[in-house]
């Protein structure tokens, strides 16, 4: 029991602090319980074999399939022409945000409607941070609805299987969530979203990026007007809002050069500012871009050339790799104009920057084959697309497909792994999605996160260790009752999902509210619904969920500024949550 409770220890450190990712941490929990003799050799990776598991790759699968049919590109396309309301676009953004991230991927959900809060941003005139904070916070909501919500979900279920109880069926807490959830919408809509800090730099011609400036590097060429001139004279050449980050010369990096400084032939500034300044400053000095390899003649579009602000998704190939690394041009024809890193300020060679989920890229490329690249890449476009990039309608054989399954699930004629199963299957035959597509669109870290960490969490129980922490809670004097049991584990589900990943936080803390609860004698649905819906409320930090980092990026937040808002986002959730999880799973 040490034993574990040292390796989970250890494990929620490096979760937290992200030195490897998260289902690198989980398999080395996994393989070092499994070395000791903790778990038997034979059951090592029994957690691949979950039902959870099958249902998570189903509805990833699914996922997709109904954004290639043009279904979801259609809402998307509805909610663009919403009035110029502030309260009312946060509020008809939430709502769609909540009932699609119910039913199929929340960060898919969320990544279908960022550039519409960011198009809502440019017509008011307003920064996008009000936007997409609201929106990142909407895609865990739908997680409180229907039990295909999130993995984590499907984790509590199989807890409630694994007492004898049953599995949750698709919406047996779905009343639940929507009051959450319709609770927090109003509070958001009403007013909440002043509590976001708004980064008021805004581009004159609606670049989408507004918060953070970008980084670059330019070469000064013979033809370039600054040969010869001193830093100080730029400002006379060109009216570029600006920053000279470093000056290098024979590969010696100079930071904070002199304005006296005389530039040279061959010199490479590092430079920071928007895209339209950066535009005007290379363009105004004739200077060349260090990553532009092919495309001089038209650096910011043409006809046959687009450029385009993208951030860098979840599953993104490029997380964590650098420029230099990634050889942008010579393996996937682009080129990477600038860098817009989250609350860091960067000074090191564009070509050494290692790239994060949520970063900001300007990226340039062909027309024809930029959108197929950055699916390649694993980037989400910051513009509205247009309408299922080319690919021919099936709206209605995907409705028809998904909603078989999910009444199928519902009525319980098959378990929700076996029916979903069959509705990714048929999409595929009936080429709603190729299998390529198919293949690429699961989230292959959650897989293995999930495989990994299920066997962690029955070692946490077959050691004793959530009877003992249980115990623990009970002689300290602070848990008198079971309503207070139920309080304290839905607040600590929320902390946990605050700095690690939900589904490992509801592997920790199912089994504990388990065993209270049978201490108590009351039943553990409510104990487990309160875990279920903790899993989902990670609003205090933006590392809880990839739904919060996706948006740090494309809306110059810092860490800091996601208690503001979320903090009182909690609290309801607690004065909500309790009473009506009380009314439908009483003790």
């Amino acid at each position: 029991m040490i034993i574990v409770f040292i390796v989970l220890l250890i494990a929620i450190i490096l979760f937290i602090f992200d030195f490897w990712r998260y289902d690198i941490v989980a398999i080395m929990a996994l393989l070092f319980i499994t070395v000791i003799g903790i778990i038997p050799f034979e059951q090592t990776f029994i957690g691949f074999s979950h039902s959870a598991i099958i249902t998570v790759i189903a509805v990833l699968i699914i996922s997709k399939g109904l954004i290639n049919s043009g279904l979801v590109d259609e809402i998307s396309k509805k909610l663009s022409k919403v009035s110029n309301n502030t309260i009312l676009q946060i509020f008809i953004l939430l709502m769609a945000v909540s009932i699609l991230s119910a039913f199929m991927n929340n960060v898919g959900a969320l990544a279908l409607l960022m550039p519409v809060a960011i198009r809502f941003a440019r017509k008011a005139g307003k920064s996008p941070s009000i936007f997409l904070m609201p929106l990142a916070f909407g895609s865990h909501f739908g997680g409180w609805i229907t039990l295909i919500g999130t993995p984590s979900n499907l984790i509590v279920s199989s807890f409630r299987v694994r007492n004898g109880v049953g599995p949750f069926n698709m919406f047996d807490f779905s009343l639940i969530g929507i009051g959450i959830s319709l609770a927090c919408i109003i509070f958001i809509a009403l007013g909440g979203w002043r509590l976001i800090p708004k980064r008021e730099r805004r581009d004159p011609e609606g670049a989408l990026t507004q918060i953070n400036k970008y980084l670059t590097e330019v070469h000064i060429t013979e033809k370039s007007k600054l040969v010869g001139k001193r830093l100080y004279d730029i400002t006379n050449i060109t009216s570029a809002d600006v920053i000279i980050i470093n000056l290098i010369r024979d590969r010696t990096m100079h930071p904070a050069p002199s304005n006296l400084r005389v530039l040279q032939e061959g010199d490479i500034l590092i430079i920071e500012g928007n895209h339209e300044d950066l535009k005007l400053f290379i363009n105004d000095t004739k200077l060349e871009l260090s990553e532009d390899r092919t495309f001089k003649e038209g650096i910011f579009g043409s006809d046959e050339v687009s450029v385009m602000e993208v951030v860098i998704g979840p599953t993104s190939i490029m997380n964590r790799q650098t420029v230099k690394s990634l050889n942008l041009y010579n393996t996937y024809g682009i080129n990477l104009l600038a860098i817009a890193h989250h609350e860091e300020r960067l000074i090191t060679r564009l070509n050494r920057i290692k790239l994060k989920i949520g970063d900001v890229l300007l990226i340039q490329g062909h027309k024809e084959t930029l959108d197929a690249t950055l699916s390649d890449l694993g980037c989400l476009p910051l513009a509205e697309r247009s309408i299922n990039l080319g690919k021919p309608r099936q709206i209605f054989l995907s409705i028809i497909i998904f909603g078989t399954a999910l009444a199928i699930s519902a009525l319980n004629i098959l378990p929700v792994h076996i029916a979903f199963s069959i509705a990714a299957l048929t999409m595929i035959l009936f080429k709603v999605i190729s299998l390529e597509e198919a293949y690429k669109s699961i989230n292959w870290p959650i897989i293995i996160l999930l495989g990994a960490m299920i066997p962690v969490g029955l070692a946490l129980e077959i050691t004793g260790g959530s009877r003992f922490i249980a115990s623990i809670l009970l002689e300290s004097g602070i848990i008198v009752s079971p309503l207070i049991a139920l309080i304290l584990i839905l607040i600590i589900t929320m902390f946990l999902s605050d700095i690690i990943n939900n589904v490992a936080a509801v592997i920790i803390i199912a089994p504990i509210a388990i065993n209270l609860a049978m201490t108590f004698g009351v039943s553990i649905d409510p104990f487990l619904i309160a875990v279920l819906i903790g899993g989902s409320s990670a609003f205090l930090t933006p590392i809880g969920h990839q739904s919060n980092v996706l948006v740090m990026g494309p809306g110059g937040y810092k860490f800091g500024d996601y208690w503001r808002l979320g903090l009182i986002i909690e609290v309801i959730i607690i004065v909500v949550g309790i009473p009506l999880i009380l009314l439908f799973f009483p003790f």
